[in-house]
């Protein structure tokens, strides 16, 4: 149910407030320790960002879609790092128990995603695949009440700190292509799950990854989603669409920063005796990022509405990809020019938030991958 405009905007400005004052004066200090202190994660907690889209029959606010990519955007004015934090929870983590999970499954988990209780990690990617998800290799064996998983996990987003993992994994070793893959509830702490060291990554520094393996991992069959075989690839498909419409939403968000930072600089810095942002040129890279950012933002919350109304948006939540990560990285590029050798800096935050932005344009389906389902879907519209 949606929020009244009044509530909707008292949350907004709580999320905005909690960006500024309390998430960006902690940003430097993360990058360098990668790590996010407990105190703001309780916050976190403290403010309900860890369900805000989870039904509120389980503890969380139910937002739509278009109350959900708001509230996105101004969290994400600070690094996305901290998004990253409840990203899973309001997610593919909480979204595939809701929309397929059994009752008990919801029961259990969804009001503990929703406090932050725990934190939850979707476990897809292996090391021989990452965009073609139908050549999954990890197995999923029935052993009378109990599935024994064997495989490995690469570059699982809040692995090193989650306490469920959505695991993707084949009950079917005929099966080559997708009917062959279930989704599985797997908690940390069974015997048979290992995580392998913390990823080194370009950026993102406090947003934590690393390699999840399954070694004779005994699972409860009743924690296959749904309580039923082959569906698992399908319950992931069904989570697609809002997921990448809300990693638009970060980096509109980011991209609001970038360019406030870039705007800022260009105002304060002098050179042949007036502010550089008085020169044509670089009047041109703060329009040009202006636009984009305009766009960005339209195009996500037009397609949010599409959404809550019911439509299909698979066309449109790809097209928000692809342009909105693309929009950041090439803001991003202007802020640092525009900042000159200083941009260079590790002392300066447009140099950190050049690396950050990278990630946008391959995680969550590249680029090249929104430009297929893009072209796809125009022909299946055209009966193509």
């Amino acid at each position: 149910m949606a929020l009244d405009a009044e509530t909707l905007n008292q949350l907004l400005g709580t999320v905005r407030r909690f960006a500024r004052e309390r998430l960006i004066p902690a940003e430097a200090s993360v990058a360098q320790s990668d790590e996010i202190p407990t105190a703001l994660v309780d916050e976190m907690r403290a403010l309900g960002l860890f369900g805000l889209t989870i039904a509120p029959d389980y503890g969380g606010l139910g937002l739509t879609a278009w109350e959900e990519m708001q509230v996105a955007m101004e969290l994400c004015y600070a690094s996305p790092v901290f998004r990253s934090v409840v990203g899973t929870n309001i997610g593919i983590g909480s979204r595939a128990i809701s929309l397929d999970g059994t009752p008990e499954q919801r029961r259990n988990y969804l009001p503990k995603l929703a406090s932050g209780e725990i934190i939850g990690a979707f476990a897809l990617t292996e090391p021989d695949f990452g965009s073609d998800a139908a050549s999954i290799r990890t197995k999923a064996a029935r052993d009378g009440d109990f599935y024994v998983l064997n495989g490995a996990k690469r570059f699982i987003t809040n692995a090193p700190e989650a306490s469920l993992f959505t695991v993707m994994a084949r009950t079917d070793p005929q099966s080559t292509g997708v009917g062959g893959v279930s989704a599985f509830l797997v908690e940390a702490d069974t015997p048979g799950l290992f995580l392998g060291p913390v990823d080194r990554k370009m950026g993102q520094q406090g947003a934590h990854t690393c390699d999840v393996l399954f070694d004779d991992c005994r699972v409860p069959a009743q924690n296959i989603i749904g309580g039923r075989e082959g569906r698992g690839f399908a319950t992931a498909m069904k989570t697609l669409d809002r997921g990448r419409l809300h990693i638009a939403a970060v980096c509109a968000g980011f991209a609001a920063r970038v360019l406030d930072e870039a705007l800022s600089y260009g105002l304060e810095r002098k050179q042949f005796g007036r502010q550089i942002a008085d020169f044509q040129l670089v009047e041109a890279m703060l329009a040009d990022s202006r636009a984009e950012l305009y766009a960005s933002r339209a195009m996500v919350l037009d397609a949010a509405k599409k959404c809550d109304g019911g439509e299909n948006i698979t066309l449109e939540a790809s097209c928000c990809k692809m342009f909105a990560s693309e929009a950041l990285g090439r803001i991003a590029d202007r802020a640092v020019q525009i900042h000159g050798g200083l941009g260079y800096m590790r002392e300066c935050a447009v140099e950190r938030f050049y690396r950050d932005a990278r990630l946008f344009r391959i995680y969550e389906g590249t680029t090249q991958i929104q430009q297929i389902i893009i072209a796809r879907e125009m022909k299946r519209r055209a009966g193509g």
